[in-house]
């Protein structure tokens, strides 16, 4: 047997590309994509994105140089996730929630060669591409800028421009029977995501072709995804590149629905009239559905499917989602995972229990998804993994094809996160006697606001900067909405007259505006004149988190039908 060797009859790199070829052909008149009255098949996208990735080579853009995008779900985004890829380029999409000075890191650290950005946020990315011209003139850096691409709205043009180039206009000049790039290796790099946009060295997590492939199948087979399944794209694109599902609806023949804002109308607009069948989000998004107004509602023929993850939802948030049509599954990831590594998989003994405690099992991160070798629970101290008893903790390790390739730039983080043949996620959690696996805690502190991750150590690193605060801890504190939020505990340096109180709370907070995207900011300030300690003078954090469970949060209500969701309060997920 060792004389039979591997050609190209019998092994071909791994590739999500495949899927759009595949669906081109096996579904060339079946629709997919939907946005508002913009309607494309199959064969059109393989068409349109064959266009994109000609344009995209003759822009001189070479084989593993870096195309960033910044735009919202609409078919532009979706395209470029195999018209980037297939013209032998890495595809960046970027969190629109982030502001000029994080967009313009993301842009120097992975060296972007083009940059599309859709026209609701071309006075974001202008401001980000000047602070890049000033810092590196300060620097006395040769910086060269990424060319910069319009993507006008494809439904209803605006006509905004910012230089020569429009998304449009490169479709339009491409050729539609280019052979793309092929892939010699499947380890060869995909897409690059950044886990933050909030450091001034950001870890940019390289996704390669294998991993990308294996990963979206996994999560088509463990949620049980149909043939022509219809897709509400109410996740960011830019999160884990949808979680995957940019390929594996193409994969599936199903159709996607695009909407621009995640609101409430849009989304029950979407859902009736669409009859979609699946959709993933964050948990706030559940908040959104369930609050509608009644003139935002639209009746749910069918169950839609829906695939979350973050912070747990509470058993009542589970109860009501279901009660309106929504049948919901918990995943657990992060971006290094390529998106979710752990599914709730539902098993048939557990329909005789009460609503209650379904709930409760569904709360759970679950088991590995298939194409992951193995997840454990492990003993940091001896490597050992924990007993099944759903009460012994330890830190969650994963092993796997579809594990990134590591930290763009950062051999350091690399190899500090990948020890002993496992990937350390850097979360707490036990494993329950039937082996389904459950998050108790974060190591690193990290607090899951709406379904986006905020670091306690980057906020309490910018609060430690006011010029009166003497010591400073983050942690979670709960939320109506968003499930977690911020909580600041300080203590404050005297004035020149000795005195603390002049420092407010609302001080604090307005500094933290101005430094911090807005979803960071603590909701808030608690002021102690000295923080918990051990003996050796380590912050006691699970004391203030104690504390922080008794405080509220008031939300004021908008009586806006249809209002567009804010920014800094539409959360959704950066590690997933």
């Amino acid at each position: 047997m060792d004389r039979l060797s591997k050609c190209n009859s019998n092994y071909v790199p791994l590739t999500p590309l495949t899927f759009l070829k595949r669906a081109s052909k096996s579904y060339a008149n079946r629709t997919s994509i939907i946005y508002e009255n913009t309607r494309f098949t199959w064969r059109q996208t393989y068409e349109r994105c064959c266009r994109l990735a000609s344009s995209i080579r003759s822009l001189n853009i070479l084989k593993n140089q870096v195309v960033s995008v910044l735009a919202p779900n609409v078919p532009a985004m979706y395209e470029m996730h195999f018209a980037v890829p297939m013209a032998g380029a890495v595809l960046n999409t970027i969190n629109t929630r982030l502001d000029a000075k994080n967009i313009a890191t993301i842009l120097r650290h992975s060296e972007a060669k083009a940059f599309f950005v859709d026209y609701q946020y071309l006075q974001l990315a202008s401001e980000a591409l000047r602070m890049l011209m000033v810092d590196s003139t300060q620097k006395g850096q040769s910086w060269i800028m990424p060319l910069v691409i319009v993507i006008d709205d494809v439904d209803s043009p605006t006509g905004v421009r910012l230089g020569e180039l429009e998304y449009e206009e490169l479709i339009h000049n491409g050729n539609p029977r280019f052979v793309p790039v092929e892939v010699d290796d499947e380890w060869d790099p995909i897409a690059l995501n950044y886990t933050s946009g909030t450091t001034s060295e950001p870890k940019g997590v390289v996704y390669s072709h294998r991993g990308a492939y294996l990963s979206t199948l996994s999560l088509i087979l463990g949620w049980e995804m149909g043939n022509e399944p219809v897709y509400l794209w109410s996740l960011p694109m830019f999160h884990c590149n949808g979680w995957t599902f940019t390929w594996g609806v193409a994969a599936r023949g199903g159709t996607n629905v695009c909407i621009r804002n995640t609101s409430a109308y849009d989304m029950y607009r979407a859902i009736a009239t669409h009859n979609v069948t699946h959709m993933c989000c964050a948990p706030i998004v559940f908040n959104i559905l369930l609050e509608a107004k009644p003139d935002e509602r639209r009746e749910i023929s069918s169950t839609v499917q829906v695939l979350t993850g973050g912070a747990p939802p509470p058993a009542s948030l589970l109860e009501k989602m279901e009660h309106l049509g929504f049948h919901i599954t918990h995943a657990y990831g992060m971006t290094e995972a390529t998106g979710p590594a752990l599914v709730c998989e539902w098993q048939a003994k557990w329909n005789h229990l009460s609503n209650e405690r379904k709930a409760k099992l569904k709360a759970r991160q679950g088991i590995s998804v298939l194409t992951l070798e193995d997840v454990d629970v492990k003993n940091m101290e001896t490597m050992a993994s924990v007993p099944h008893d759903g009460k012994t903790v330890g830190e969650i390790v994963l092993r796997g094809s579809s594990i990134m390739k590591g930290y763009l730039k950062d051999e350091e983080a690399t190899s500090k996160a990948f020890k002993h043949g496992w990937f350390f996620t850097g979360d707490v959690g036990v494993i329950h006697p039937d082996g389904y696996l459950e998050i108790k805690d974060r190591s690193k502190d990290v607090i899951i606001s709406g379904g986006e991750n905020i670091s306690s150590v980057e906020l309490e690193s910018v609060l430690y900067k006011h010029p009166r605060v003497l010591e400073a801890a983050v942690v979670a504190m709960p939320h109506p909405r968003w499930g977690e939020s911020p909580c600041a505990f300080v203590s404050v340096r005297q004035n020149s007259s000795g005195q603390t109180e002049d420092v407010k709370e609302m001080d604090i907070i307005n500094y933290c505006r101005k430094n911090l995207p807005h979803f960071m900011v603590p909701k808030k300030v608690k002021f102690l004149s000295q923080l918990p300690k051990t003996s050796t003078g380590k912050i006691q954090k699970f004391q203030l988190r104690a504390l922080a469970k008794s405080f509220q949060v008031s939300e004021k209500k908008t009586t806006q039908v249809n209002k567009e969701i804010p920014d800094e309060q539409i959360m959704t997920l950066s590690r997933l």
